[in-house]
């Protein structure tokens, strides 16, 4: 049987931090949702996978390969492997990352 849950109600915000919890960890890939308060982000970093970042509350800034994106609840982004990216909350925010290792 499968359950059902709300995404935005599976990770929760705590001050001054960045919270994760893995739904999915295989092989082939991961599914982790993720939480930032307002100021919080990841350094720049690189990944050897494609990875798509789904923003399921509040707001963020995407910077991918030099380029910022702006991007909103309801909005996605895929970030291809091997490009430098980074992120900062512009409010307090949650995504969906979904990465996929190539073969």
């Amino acid at each position: 049987m499968a359950d059902i849950e709300k995404l935005t109600e599976m990770v929760g915000y705590q001050d001054g931090s960045v919270v994760s919890r893995t739904l999915i960890k295989k092989d082939v890939g991961t599914v982790t949702l993720f939480s930032f308060d307002k100021g919080q982000g990841l350094s720049e970093h690189s990944a050897p996978y494609d990875a798509m970042v789904t923003i399921l509350d509040g707001s963020a800034e995407i910077n991918i390969g030099g380029e910022l994106h702006k991007v909103s609840a309801g909005e996605m982004v895929i970030m291809p492997a091997d490009i430098p990216h980074a992120l900062k909350a512009d409010e307090a925010f949650k995504m969906m990352l979904v990465m996929i290792r190539q073969s």
